[in-house]
Formats: C-alpha cells, sequence, structure tokens
C-alpha cells in the first residue's frame, strides 16, 4: 500500500496539466506580440515616419502599463478569483490588439499597446500562479513553467508572422501583424469558462465543498486530495477538522492589510521571500534579454546580415532557440531542481554575453570591413545567449516567485514581481538604442555580462531549493537563520502523506 500511494503521489496528473495549459495560452498571447512586434517596428518606422525614440517608447510603453495592470491583477484575482481574471485579461488584449491592427496613425497603435499592456500585467501575474495553485509538489515545476513555455512558443509564432506578413504590402503588412492576436484572445475568454476555480482560493473564500471537489479532479487519489485540503485549511486560518460545505474563514480579507503584511509588518521569512522574488524579477530583466528578444534584428544588422529577410530569418532561429530550451527546462526543473538550473543557466549568461561583446566590438573597431567570423561569433552567441536563458533563468523566474509567497499572500505579492519585472522590462526595452548609441552596442552586452555577475551572487546566497515542497511548506525553507515569529503568517509542519 505505501508503494501504491508513493506512485499516485508522483504520478502525472492529465486533468490538472490540461488547466494550466488552458491557463497559459494568454502567455501565448503575450509571447507573440513581444516577437511580433520585433519586426513589426522596422515597418512601422518605415510608414509612419516615426524617430529611433518613438521607436523605443512603442516598444517599452506595453511594459510601463503592464506593471499598472499586474499590480491591479493581485487585487483583482483575490476579488474575482483565478480564473474570471484571466477572463477579465484575455478580453483587455483583445481590444488593445484590435487597436492595434487598425491604427491609422501612432497615437492609436500607442492607445492599443498601451491597453494590450494591462492585459499582458494581468496575464503574467496570473497564469503562473493558477497554475501553481491547482499543481502538486511532484509537477509544480513544470506545470508553473508552462506560461513562460507559451511565452517562448508565442515569441516564436510572432518571428514567423514578421517573415510571412512581411511579404505583403508595407501599410497592411504589419497590421496584420498586430491584429491577429485578436483571434486566440476571444478564444480563450470562452475557453476559460470551462476551467475549474483554483481550489486555493475557494478556501480562503471558505467555498470548502467546491474546494474539494476541485481537489479530487486534480490530485492522483482521494488519500492525496484530503491530505492537500487539510494543508490549505491550515494557510487559510480554518479548522483542518472543519467538515462543514460553507464557512467564513477567520481571515476572509479581498487582499485586505496584504501591503502591511508584505511591507510594513513582514516577519522575517516573509522578508526574505519578498527580497527574492523582487531580486529574480529584476536580474531577468536586467540581463538583457528584452534587448535580444526585441531588438535581435538590430543586432544582427549590426553584426553585419543587410538583408531584411535575412534579418527576419536569423531573427526566428532566436525564437525556435528560445521555445526548444525552454521545453528542455520544463523536463529537468522537478528533477533536477530550480536552484541547481538558475545557477547554470546565469553562469552561462555570463560567459555568453560577455562572447557577444566581444564580437560586437570587434565588427566596430573595423567599420570598412566584413568580418565573417565576428559575424558568425555574434549569431553563436545570441543563440547560445537565448538557450542559456531560456533553460534557467526565464522559466525559473515564474515558477519560483509564484510558489514562495504564503497562500493569503501570495496572489498580491506575486503582483509584486511582476510590475518589478514589467519596470525593468521596459527600462531595457526603452534604453537600449540609447544605451548603444552611448557606449557601443558591444560595450551594452559587456555591461549586461557585468550585471549577470551580480545576479549569480545574489542566487547563490538568497535562493534556497523549493524542488518537491508543498506550497504550504515553503515558508518554512525562508525562516532559516531567522528567528520565529507566529503571526498568522508560519505554516505549520504538516503531517506525513503531505502533498499539496
Amino acid at each position: 500500500m505505501a508503494a501504491e500511494s508513493g506512485e499516485n503521489k508522483n504520478s502525472f496528473n492529465r486533468y490538472a496539466c490540461l488547466c494550466a495549459i488552458i491557463a497559459s495560452i494568454i502567455s501565448i498571447i503575450f509571447g507573440y506580440d513581444t516577437g511580433v512586434m520585433s519586426g513589426a517596428m522596422i515597418f512601422i518606422k518605415e510608414d509612419l515616419k516615426i524617430s529611433d525614440v518613438q521607436v523605443e517608447i512603442l516598444a517599452g510603453i506595453l511594459n510601463i502599463c503592464a506593471l499598472v495592470g499586474s499590480l491591479a491583477a493581485g487585487r483583482t484575482s483575490d476579488y474575482i478569483g483565478r480564473r474570471y481574471t484571466i477572463v477579465l485579461a484575455s478580453i483587455i488584449f483583445l481590444i488593445g490588439a484590435v487597436l492595434m491592427g487598425y491604427a491609422p496613425n501612432y497615437a492609436i497603435l500607442m492607445t492599443g499597446r498601451c491597453t494590450a499592456g494591462v492585459g499582458v500585467g494581468f496575464a503574467l501575474m496570473i497564469a503562473p500562479v493558477y497554475s501553481a495553485e491547482i499543481s502538486s509538489p511532484s509537477t509544480r515545476g513544470f506545470l508553473t513553467s508552462l506560461p513562460e513555455l507559451c511565452i517562448s512558443f508565442g515569441i516564436l509564432l510572432g518571428y514567423t508572422s514578421n517573415y510571412l506578413f512581411g511579404k505583403l504590402t508595407l501599410r497592411l503588412g504589419w497590421r496584420m501583424m498586430l491584429g491577429v492576436a485578436a483571434v486566440p484572445s476571444l478564444a480563450l475568454a470562452f475557453g476559460i469558462l470551462k476551467m475549474p476555480e483554483s481550489p486555493r482560493w475557494l478556501v480562503l473564500e471558505g467555498r470548502l465543498k467546491e474546494a474539494k471537489k476541485i481537489l479530487l479532479l486534480i490530485s492522483n487519489s482521494e488519500e492525496e486530495a484530503e491530505s492537500r485540503f487539510h494543508d490549505i485549511k491550515i494557510a487559510a486560518g480554518i479548522n483542518p477538522d472543519c467538515v462543514e460545505e460553507v464557512v467564513k474563514p477567520p481571515n476572509i480579507h479581498h487582499g485586505q492589510g496584504v501591503w502591511k503584511d508584505l511591507f510594513i509588518r513582514p516577519t522575517p521569512a516573509v522578508r526574505r521571500i519578498l527580497i527574492a522574488a523582487i531580486g529574480i524579477h529584476f536580474f531577468e530583466h536586467a540581463t538583457g534579454i528584452e534587448a535580444v528578444v526585441l531588438y535581435s534584428p538590430r543586432i544582427f544588422h549590426k553584426a553585419g546580415v543587410t538583408s531584411k529577410n535575412k534579418l527576419l530569418l536569423a531573427t526566428v532561429g532566436v525564437g525556435l532557440t528560445k521555445t526548444t530550451f525552454i521545453l528542455i527546462a520544463t523536463v529537468f526543473l522537478d528533477k533536477v531542481g530550480r536552484r541547481r538550473l538558475l545557477l547554470a543557466s546565469t553562469a552561462g549568461l555570463v560567459v555568453s554575453l560577455s562572447g557577444l561583446g566581444f564580437a560586437l566590438t570587434m565588427v566596430e573597431l573595423n567599420p570598412g570591413e566584413r568580418l565573417v567570423w565576428a559575424l558568425c561569433l555574434s549569431i553563436i552567441f545570441t543563440y547560445l545567449y537565448v538557450a542559456f536563458f531560456s533553460i534557467g533563468l526565464g522559466p525559473i523566474t515564474w515558477v519560483y516567485s509564484s510558489e514562495i509567497f504564503p497562500l493569503r499572500l501570495r496572489a498580491q505579492g506575486a503582483s509584486i514581481g511582476v510590475a518589478v519585472n514589467r519596470l525593468m522590462n521596459a527600462i531595457v526595452s526603452m534604453s537600449f538604442i540609447s544605451i548603444y548609441k552611448a557606449i557601443t552596442i558591444g560595450g551594452a552586452f559587456f555591461m549586461f555580462a557585468g550585471v549577470s555577475l551580480v545576479a549569480w551572487w545574489f542566487f547563490f546566497f538568497l535562493l534556497p531549493e523549493t524542488k518537491g515542497k508543498s506550497l504550504e511548506e515553503i515558508e518554512i525553507l525562508f525562516t532559516k537563520n531567522t528567528r520565529h515569529e507566529n503571526q498568522g503568517l508560519e505554516i505549520q509542519p504538516t503531517t506525513s502523506n503531505n502533498s499539496v
């Protein structure tokens, strides 16, 4: 029986996987918008006759608006639930895509981009949180990394769309690139209604019968469902022996008081969790991924690729590399662990960014010559950089930050991480052209290599391993080397057979 129980505990629940995949479709839409904009900007600049500064603003404004969306999403998901927050994100993004596809001028295009940005902020916060809350410890790394995998797949679709729609007329091509994202947004808004709500959110609302029913669907056995239900009730402040179908939880909040518990009077564990979440989101973009994904055509052009078709084709390679290595990462996250992959990935970023900086510097030092070896090195190190990022830092950022916060703080805690993520994304995307004009494009990537080195030390000292731990156990990892303070947020040690 023990062996059988262990097998059930570690087996793969298909229904939970399906729910996570559907929730992650919103991430495909965001990824598509990111990827397609890299090529669309070439045509938009030519068609609307805009300057480099306007291009930078167009690229980065989505992330400024996503910052606002992500902060609003935490409170919204605590109030209306995880599922309806995904529906809301889809509708907002649908409106933004329609406006961008229609855009007769720069002002309308910016309006659509801003609207889509708010939807992106909602999506980036809610998809990983929903996936984490329906998954078990043995598969949480895989399921929670699905949104990042879907973002990469969306970026690849965007790059491919650039190449295909780029053959249309100048006026029609970029509008088709941007507007076609409205179709999956509409489909997702309806499809998500067939999915179950997060059982953890239902418990917070006191809807115990509904929560248990869903846990039976997403668990591998009734015993596992009971164990998860028991631990979630403890985390929500409900008597674990309560058998009522609907109760009023002692801490019913809809998000009230969470900001105080995070910033004004956090426990030592919560303080460390917040620092870890903000730090990993900061370094995800401070290491330069947005510069490579969004401006890869410019990078390849600087390296010596001059044909527009070849630029877009080389960019497709970036998307293909990103998707492939994130797919590999999803397989190893629950086997190798978050910490090992993260440290190996960040070390690889230091090496590949240094190599890319060197190759591009050689090209710039020889402006009259076509250095084929430097061109090849630039492309190789760009792909290597994307590979190292995608096998570790990219997916782990979202997995880690969505699983470390205690239940009551999870939605709004995750939204703070996403806000920092979008802020850094905006800073990099809106300043990269100005930075490389000031310190050369090679110098810009040497700068990112230095930031990656700092990131490695941060991860090494401040991020413990969370592989195989239940969401209700993880906070205990962050109490190490801190004095225990029980303010209603600390989680009691769970019984054996724990499987949340």
